[in-house]
């Protein structure tokens, strides 16, 4: 008997499981709140690490998996660790992070351009407009409502709606997602001719994080892209700069804990948080104000960092969750995209398994307690991570910056630590 999957949520994670189970011939529809696919855009580069690559593979057809590569960008330079005067505190040389199969490298790419890969080829599948508000039981069945009217009955429902999850809302009331109170203000600074030579290479060729000696931090990587590897731009509409995948740049991202900002920077636009951003980073090298004062104002945004709370394991049924809809996680390592793909291949394997059997509640089953394992792990790592990256502990990150040189003087060791470096 097939069953009738329906996913909630046309995000990443659950656009991959939903071409993964296409491919394999499974009854899979994705229901997607925007009227369109260029109603909502992430303007911002995002980290694919090899957790990440292998699951595109696995799950993309052939052929998005070479549209993907294509879409990716590259950087040339090392990952520097740099105290805020832009002076070395480790290299990390990219013979250590770079593998010759692209199903287990890193890559850079723009959320729009990869979100254009996921969404082709399922037409008949991804249905937008659809504004999931709950569901209801219909015997074995479960009947999702959607704010126009209609309805869908699927066999077993996936919350992959983000974040936000109405999905994790109704099924898991009790599952929280708190305020971290770290704030992030991130930008985007337009790479050409021109403006690569305002900054040193440092920060044009690879990434780099920035550790001053108490209370902040900040990350930089350039999204460079080759010409050929851009893929249709569908958003001439949209601000220049933010919203462009076809050009290349570099990302930036501040963050601090709320008490370093003004009361009112949630009012504050763009022009604004580049204002305070240039006061933030008064009295770093001067390179890091270029970057800030060449970022355009509609590229410059506020992001209040959040993370979920782990759930004790809940008793199986026909309605399950991925991605951020149950382990959502601060940006600091950079895995949360990667995680909810890590999530889309194993359930996808798992389900296309039990087309075989009938087993699906099993196949859910070990899905989530695997997934519940890995998943608030990462939350746990990263929301470490976030408070590290922000501490006011004077000691403790004149300690780090140390540790980072010690790395740096001993080879061996560093290779050893970090041959599996690439989560930022």
């Amino acid at each position: 008997m097939t069953t009738r999957i329906a996913i909630i949520g046309g995000g990443t994670g659950g656009l991959c499981l939903a071409q993964g189970l296409r491919k394999a011939g499974v009854d899979v529809s994705v229901y997607e709140r925007s009227r369109t696919r260029t109603e909502r855009l992430q303007g911002y580069r995002v980290h694919i690490n090899p957790q990440g690559a292998a699951a595109l593979h696995e799950c993309l057809p052939s052929g998005l998996w070479t549209r993907f590569l294509a879409t990716t960008g590259t950087s040339s330079g090392p990952f520097t660790f740099v105290t805020e005067q832009l002076k070395d505190l480790m290299v990390i040389d990219s013979e250590l992070t770079w593998s010759p199969d692209p199903a287990s490298n890193h890559h850079s790419v723009s959320r729009i351009s990869l979100h254009q890969v996921l969404s082709d080829g399922l037409e008949g599948v991804l249905w937008y407009g659809k504004e999931f508000v709950g569901y209801r039981r219909n015997g074995e069945a479960v009947v999702c409502e959607f704010a126009d009217g209609s309805i869908a009955e699927a066999d077993l429902v996936i919350g992959a709606d983000g974040a936000n999850s109405r999905v994790r809302k109704q099924f898991l009331p009790h599952a929280a997602r708190v305020d971290t109170g770290i704030i992030a203000i991130a930008g985007k600074y337009p790479l050409n001719q021109e403006t690569r030579k305002r900054l040193p290479a440092r920060l044009t060729e690879g990434p780099s994080m920035v550790m001053p000696r108490t209370g902040a931090g900040l990350f930089s990587v350039p999204h460079e892209l080759n010409g050929a590897s851009s893929v249709n731009d569908e958003t001439a509409e949209y601000d220049s700069v933010l919203f462009d995948n076809t050009s290349s740049y570099i990302m930036w991202a501040f963050a601090a804990d709320n008490r370093r900002y003004p009361d009112d920077v949630s009012s504050l636009d763009g022009v604004a948080l580049r204002a305070l951003m240039l006061d933030l980073v008064d009295g770093w090298a001067p390179a890091f104000k270029d970057l800030v004062a060449g970022s355009p104002p509609g590229s410059v945004s506020r992001l209040p960092i959040f993370t979920s709370k782990p759930v004790e394991p809940w008793p199986t049924s026909n309605i399950t969750l991925l991605g951020d809809a149950i382990h959502s996680m601060t940006p600091f390592r950079g895995i949360g995209a990667n995680t909810a793909l890590r999530d889309a291949r194993l359930l996808c394997r798992k389900l296309v398994a039990a087309q075989k059997t009938g087993a699906v509640p099993a196949a859910v089953a070990d899905y989530e307690h695997q997934m519940r394992d890995y998943g608030f792990a990462a939350v746990r790592d990263s929301e470490r991570s976030a408070r590290q990256f922000v501490s006011e502990n004077r000691a403790g990150r004149t300690m780090a910056r140390g540790m980072f040189r010690f790395f740096q003087a001993v080879p061996p060791l560093k290779r050893k630590v970090f041959s599996d470096h690439g989560d930022s």
